[in-house]
């Protein structure tokens, strides 16, 4: 007999979302969904406020991504306004966005991601968190994975005013220089934050790698795809979070294009479905074949994983060597592996925090020259950075006051949509037979999609016409006395 069993709601990731899987008659998987059934419209509410506002107005949209989405606004800003920012704005952004991506990435892989390989995929569920981490590997690395982060998220909030909502960014510069008594605190942070990423990494090789279980999970063909990658480069194809070109590889691992953030159109499209209020980006000239591996299907993918197998290499030598290790050990380039995520974002890290060091020691970082004023009559801007989740667009076009007319945001989750839809999918079918199903297999379809680290509060933003609502109405007894539906 066929049913349908819903994961509702699904765990350990930004936002909301719920994956129903229709079994058929011989108890094996029709079809799996990886369902977003949330609705913020930001690319709606947008137009008609001022430009100058957005690096505020997008950080709102989720609690993880806030300044990713400021550092695109701002970018998105300086180029609206044809001003470029001194260098040691530039030279600031770029350090305490390598600090983002630091204590971002350190909270997927501690308390998000790595229950599933800490504790193990098939623990109880009230194990499966960051209390079951900390069972496991003791509670002195839980306070240096605790305190790393604090101290990450001081310097922020000294520098950018905020560590949630960031409010430094503007057209042409920043708020405020980085002062010369403080320029110690970030270099010793710096120093810390490397031997950070080094432990972290020995951690994955010793829990993770030396378990052979976990090793075929990562080399499992249920979490594998052969798709077209994405990531930011700098001019040697090198990974990048701040600035660069875009580059595409194909799923041999070739250059399939290289672009400037203004030319993304010129290469992306958007496909919509009937069951998601998420839109799936594809190649434009690939073209939409449906959720399909291959070199003809326009799915493509993004965040650590795509962003290492898009470069030739890491910016720095310590993640340059972890990259080399990654890639001998995963059997060369491309690695299709979905699961592999979770080492990528480990060596990404380390990268984040060399830079970071490199930043801190930079004589420039202090220079109080951050501020190039705009003069320009503002009419169309775009903005491109690598959130930790993936390659994230700003583009807005204004009248000549700089108010908005039109927004687009192309957000990380949103670039994986496609790919993830498959994974969960895959994974279904090829965990559940015979109708067997219990919660360490429902927690391994989970595992499809949170090696991507979604944020699916990101990544939904315009609907046509108006959103479908069911308001449920119970009286003190719980008993259902009036039901309100708009379809």
């Amino acid at each position: 007999m066929s049913r349908k069993v819903t994961i509702d709601p699904i765990t350990r990731l930004e936002g909301h979302g719920k994956i129903d899987i229709f079994l058929n008659d011989n108890g094996t998987v029709d079809r799996a969904y990886f369902q977003v059934p949330e609705l913020r419209g930001f690319e709606r509410f947008a137009i008609g406020r001022p430009a100058e506002d957005m690096p505020q107005i997008t950080s709102r949209i989720c609690g993880v991504c806030p300044t990713a989405h400021h550092m695109a606004a701002t970018k998105a800003l300086d180029d609206l306004y044809n001003v470029d920012p001194p260098v040691a704005a530039k030279k600031v952004r770029e350090m305490l966005y390598n600090i983002f991506i630091i204590e971002d990435h350190a909270l997927h892989f501690y308390y998000l991601a790595g229950p599933d390989f800490v504790v193990g995929p098939h623990a109880p569920k009230a194990e499966r968190n960051i209390l079951g981490v900390l069972g496991k590997v003791g509670m002195e690395i839980g306070l240096k994975v605790i305190g790393t982060r604090k101290q990450l998220r001081e310097l922020m909030v000294l520098a950018m005013g905020k560590a949630a909502h960031p409010v430094f960014g503007l057209p042409g510069g920043i708020s405020k220089p980085i002062a010369k008594t403080d320029q110690q605190r970030f270099i010793d942070a710096a120093d810390r934050a490397v031997e950070f990423g080094q432990f972290s990494l020995q951690l994955f090789h010793d829990v993770v790698l030396k378990n052979k279980t976990y090793v075929d999970h990562i080399l499992s063909d249920i979490y594998t795809h052969e798709t077209y990658y994405m990531g930011l480069v700098d001019d040697n194809n090198r990974v990048n979070f701040y600035d660069g070109n875009v580059r595409i590889v194909t799923p041999e691992g070739k250059e399939f294009s290289r672009f400037a953030a203004r030319d993304y159109l010129d290469h992306m499209a958007e496909h919509v479905e009937p069951w998601s209020y998420i839109k799936f980006p594809f190649l434009k000239q690939v073209g939409w074949h449906g959720f399909k591996d291959g070199p003809d299907s326009g799915v493509f993918a993004v965040a650590p994983l795509a962003r290492l197998n898009a470069a030739d290499g890491m910016a720095t030598p310590l993640a340059q060597a972890a990259y080399e290790h990654y890639f001998e050990t995963l059997g060369g380039k491309p690695v299709h592996h979905t699961l592999a995520n979770s080492w990528a974002r480990l060596i990404e890290l380390l990268q984040a925090a060399e830079r970071m060091r490199e930043l801190a020691n930079d004589p420039e970082i202090v220079n109080p020259e951050v501020r190039s004023m705009p003069v320009e009559t503002p009419v169309e801007g775009i903005g491109v950075v690598e959130a930790p989740r993936g390659t994230l667009f700003h583009h807005y076009r204004t009248d000549e006051r700089g108010v908005i007319t039109a927004a687009n945001l192309i957000v990380a989750t949103q670039n994986n949509a496609a790919r993830i839809a498959m994974s969960v999918d895959t994974a279904a079918r090829g965990l559940i037979s015979d109708g067997k199903i219990d919660d360490g297999i429902l927690n391994m379809v989970e595992m499809a999609f949170r090696a991507y680290d979604p944020c699916n509060g990101c990544a939904t933003h315009a609907l046509p016409g108006q959103m479908p609502l069911q308001v449920r109405v119970y009286d003190m007894k719980h008993s259902l006395i009036q039901e309100i539906r708009r379809d």
